[in-house]
């Protein structure tokens, strides 16, 4: 009888087991026959030579930035043409059948004349018809005949893991293929792009491949290949796409009003750390932390203040600072939201409406150098201070602050506070002289790290300094 109920086992584990071992590696060749028509090669050139332009400069001038993302941007300038015309290559797909396409802003941005070479070979100028820095997206328009549009999928449903194929033209070898797995979703890759949650994975991708189509296995377009890292200029496995879901939004903006309008709450954000948690009332490390509240926003006008955290919008869950600016930009303007907030350690609503991202941006600083300042008047938390002269605070924009004109203390210096640092907060508290900053300071229990936000080149930011010095 015990042998039997073995023999079972065995048979049950092996036919459990049979599946795993017959399911192998995909085969994507049905996939690249029946997707690679849509797939494009593009083709940009700018008349003008510009100075300032990076396909003009020397090796050694190059900004890492280009190598970075792009490689080396020379290697688009024409020879033949002497430097006057320059060249850069990327990829598209189609998606429509009467003749638009996608790609990326830089591959098209400032180009004269654009080319697209189909899988045929047949060869159409293109119109731009918007172009979106921010997002990296553009749509083009091309006037022909019997073209085969790519299928869109649904990026929100992609996971760690899935498998997905690139279909482009690195370095002007069109309709190269290659495959490889989603490595994350809802990558933020900072400030000037912000609004982007990427699909970061780790199929090849190399120069002339921006622009082109990240396919899942049931050959649907799910995102579009725009950045890699890489201190080599080639593939390391380090690859971002622009979810699809995220483009058609754009798209759908560029074609019907040449231009795309972004959510805008008017806050600066930052991360909450293992550091801060404590601080600022959490339970766990969640959420975006509110460093800056700009005057007469949406924000500013809902309430929302400095230490605050934001938690959720409309009950999705916020867990990084990277999770907030694309919910946001990608909520139209004049919507009202509820913010869900924690502030000194206490859950509560907001409720606001979004605003228009202003087309720009300007953020003051405050001068580390004033030969006319007095000496520093006191020193709490490893920190020597003083009060901002009128002149300061007029060219930094804010009213409250201590300047920091020393820095005394070993815990002080271990997290990064220097000389011309604007102590806005501590703890909760703002702090505009140097007697409200001791008071601060002092009201911090002991043993415990110390909040203060900080200004620093325009910018704020939250710092967690420990007791102790």
């Amino acid at each position: 009888m015990l042998k039997r109920c073995l023999q079972i086992v065995v048979l049950v584990t092996a036919v459990a087991a049979a599946p795993l071992r017959a399911q192998g590696l995909p085969d994507f060749t049905q996939l690249v026959e029946r997707n690679a028509p849509a797939v494009v090669n593009i083709t940009a050139r700018k008349n003008a030579a510009d100075d300032n332009d990076p396909s003009q400069l020397s090796e050694e001038e190059v900004p890492d930035v280009f190598r970075r993302f792009f490689g080396d941007p020379r290697q688009f300038q024409d020879p033949r043409r002497g430097g006057g015309e320059r060249v850069s290559g990327g990829s598209g797909f189609i998606i429509s059948a009467d003749g638009y396409l996608m790609t990326n802003h830089h591959v098209v941005d400032g180009a004269d004349e654009v080319t697209v070479r189909l899988k045929d070979r047949r060869e159409f100028k293109a119109k731009v018809i918007g172009s979106d820095q921010q997002s990296d997206v553009a749509l083009l328009k091309i006037e022909a005949s019997g073209l085969t549009a790519a299928t869109l999928g649904d990026s929100s449903k992609l996971k760690p893991g899935q498998w997905v194929v690139a279909i482009g033209s690195p370095y002007n070898l069109d309709f190269s293929v290659t495959a490889g797995i989603v490595s994350a979703v809802g990558r933020n890759l900072g400030d000037d792009q912000r609004y982007v949650p990427f699909i970061q994975n780790d199929a090849a991708i190399n120069r002339g491949n921006s622009g082109g189509p990240l396919f899942n296995l049931d050959g649907q377009v799910v995102g579009i290949n725009s950045q890699i890292f890489s201190n080599t200029g080639g593939s390391i496995g380090l690859s971002f796409a622009i979810p699809i879901d995220y483009a058609n939004k754009v798209v759908a903006q560029l074609r019907t009003k040449g231009k795309v309008a972004r959510g805008y709450l008017g806050v600066g954000l930052q991360e909450v750390t293992a550091d801060l948690q404590k601080t600022l009332g959490l339970s766990r490390v969640t959420g975006a932390l509110v460093r800056e509240v700009s005057p007469n926003t949406p924000a500013a006008k809902a309430g929302l203040k400095e230490s605050d955290v934001i938690v959720s919008v409309d009950g999705q869950k916020i867990e990084r600072s990277g999770d907030l600016p694309p919910i946001i930009g990608a909520t139209a303007p004049g919507t009202q939201v509820t913010l869900g907030i924690v502030r000194d350690g206490k859950p509560m609503t907001v409720p606001l409406v979004v605003g228009e991202l202003p087309a720009d941006l300007t953020a003051g600083g405050v001068s580390a150098a004033n030969p006319g300042a007095e000496p520093a008047k006191g020193d709490a938390l490893g920190l020597a201070v003083r009060e901002l002269t009128a002149d300061e605070r007029e060219q930094s924009g804010i009213d409250d602050g201590v300047l920091v004109e020393n820095v005394t203390g070993s815990s002080a210096r271990r997290v990064g506070l220097r000389p011309g640092d604007v102590v806005i907060m501590v703890g909760r508290k703002r702090v505009s002289t140097v007697a409200e900053f001791k008071a601060a300071a002092s009201a911090v229990p002991k043993g415990e790290a110390a909040m203060l936000l900080i200004r620093r080149g325009g910018n704020n930011s939250f710092i967690a300094l420990p007791a102790g010095d």
